[in-house]
């Protein structure tokens, strides 16, 4: 397997990470010309004012039959506080999750399939090893509370930075915890470590189509959506919004499929996850083997002086030109 598969892959998924703040006008919600919130999720989306149209309007329509009139009422009893505390009732208990996994990254024409692992302590580490024939590491991406670091096995080079270096995180708030909340399926506010109950009352829940709920939030430039399923409570995407009208628009989104029972709790055995920044795209997808709980591994890289540090603009060089 050729050593510029792994690069490649491994560039792109530096780049995903330096890059969460993204937005576009795509995505699990925008807001609309008269200020209303509508969700354009894979079809599902629909909108609030869209559902209640023709009720507004005094008009009559086939739907309209009891089924109907119980699913809107159905939407009319939703209670969002009650809905929130559900959700954050969904969190993991585990304090580590392991597993191997297949890693498929999209670019363009490009299609790359890897193997590797996935080891994640709550609260102190997420790392992503990238596998050659299955039993050689080619490549490690190690995300901890102070830093992210890449390191390029092949070419025996790194790259080592604190998050406030990278302006996405830096102007957005996003952190090595909302990577966590990405990672482990849950719910997340930039610049807080965990979710408490007064916190929960910034976010807004209403109901969507097909029994989904979005959750949304917004700060600034940044819009967060989340849509979940309104009987399991269980959040099923999550999407990040960033509109620079000078260096143009980006987003991320992160599709939860699959889910199995993880001890107590259920958690989503596929990611899918896609980012847009102005004129590229990249589609990465990770499939879990099983749910583990392995603590018996050292949860700090360390490198001999073999290591050649390299800057964040190689890395992002490198991203823009595959």
């Amino acid at each position: 397997m050729k050593p510029l598969r792994f690069l490649t892959v491994a560039t792109a998924l530096a780049a995903l990470v330096f890059v969460t703040s993204c937005s576009s006008q795509r995505g699990l919600g925008r807001h609309s010309s008269d200020g209303g919130t509508t969700s354009q999720t894979s079809g599902r989306g629909l909108s609030k004012k869209s559902k209640t149209a023709n009720a507004d309007a005094g008009q009559t329509t086939p739907e309209q039959t009891a089924p109907g009139q119980a699913a809107a009422n159905k939407s009319a009893e939703l209670k969002p506080v009650e809905f929130l505390q559900h959700v954050t009732d969904n969190f993991q208990h585990a304090r580590f999750i392991t597993s191997k996994v297949k890693f498929s990254v999209e670019m363009g024409a490009r299609q790359m399939t890897l193997t590797g692992n996935l080891k994640m302590k709550r609260d102190d580490v997420i790392r992503l090893q990238l596998m050659a024939f299955g039993f050689v590491e080619a490549a490690r991406l190690e995300f901890t509370p102070e830093y992210a670091l890449i390191i390029d096995r092949i070419n025996k080079q790194y790259l080592k930075v604190p998050y406030k270096q990278l302006d996405f995180f830096r102007n957005s708030g996003i952190d090595f915890f909302v990577l966590q909340a990405l990672f482990w399926n849950e719910l997340f506010q930039p610049g807080k470590q965990k979710l408490t109950d007064k916190l929960l009352k910034g976010y807004e829940a209403t109901p969507g189509v097909d029994d989904d709920v979005i959750i949304s939030m917004d700060n600034d430039k940044m819009s967060y959506r989340w849509l979940a399923d309104r009987e399991t409570a269980r959040v099923k995407m999550a999407n990040i919004m960033y509109n620079d009208r000078y260096r143009g628009n980006y987003q991320l989104n992160w599709d939860y499929v699959d889910f199995k029972r993880n001890g107590r709790k259920m958690f989503p055995m596929t990611h899918k996850v896609k980012f847009n920044v102005p004129e590229k795209e990249v589609k990465f997808e990770m499939v879990f083997n099983y749910m583990g709980a392995d603590d018996n591994w050292e949860t700090r890289t360390e490198l001999s002086g073999k290591y050649r540090q390299v800057e964040i603009d190689e890395i992002l060089r490198r991203f823009m030109s595959l």
